[in-house]
């Protein structure tokens, strides 16, 4: 090869470089933004935890031993998407595929936990309409279930990818890009254990 020919090589790479690196950082602004929205519903819900209106508080409602497995769940597909994140830096494509799809099945079993939960409270009579407390609380709960129903469709998504295209310069930021969103996504779910939650039925 000459040395033009070298060296338009390495230009090449060193733009994919530079490209994956500007669209992981692009995604680290959105996570601030988001940052922003979860904490504004933190605060709300700080507000209103005491609106219950003659209603249920929390420690009526929580069942921590329910909430705790769906933590766990949660917990333990940050765990397997990083051991996809680790398959793909050793060019393992059939682990990336097999540690992604494990990821999806709790990160499912999860959202199926919440929306249970949901339609038992709403189905006791303990609706977003309920009080003030309820409203917040499903509005902060359901917003995180949101992001992570969201998640899964981009599990999905990138699942099909690696099998078509491989690990490659498009698909690897774009996997770097979910597991940073994946795991702030767990990092705010452990808050709502805390805050919500536990601190719900002390």
């Amino acid at each position: 090869m000459s040395t033009a020919s070298k060296h338009d090589a390495q230009t090449v790479e060193h733009e994919h470089h530079d490209a994956g690196g500007t669209k992981v950082f692009g995604f680290w602004v959105y996570l601030m933004s988001d940052l922003v929205i979860f904490g504004s519903l933190f605060a709300t819900y700080a507000v209103l935890v005491g609106g219950t209106a003659g209603g249920p508080t929390g420690k009526d409602i929580f069942e921590l031993p329910f909430v705790l497995v769906e933590t766990f769940l949660l917990l333990f597909s940050s765990f397997t998407y990083g051991l996809a994140v680790l398959a793909m830096n050793v060019d393992k494509r059939d682990q990336v595929r097999i540690w992604l799809g494990i990821t999806f099945l709790l990160g499912a079993g999860f959202v199926g936990m919440e929306i249970y939960e949901f339609q038992h409270l709403i189905h006791e009579g303990f609706g977003p309409d309920r009080s003030a407390f309820l409203t917040a609380f499903f509005t902060l709960v359901g917003t995180h279930g949101l992001h992570v129903t969201f998640g899964l469709i981009w599990i999905l998504v990138m699942l099909v990818q690696v099998s078509t295209k491989g690990l490659n310069d498009m698909t690897r930021p774009r996997i770097m890009c979910l597991s940073l969103f994946w795991h702030f996504l767990d990092i705010v779910w452990i808050c709502v254990f805390s805050f919500v939650y536990l601190m719900g039925v002390l």
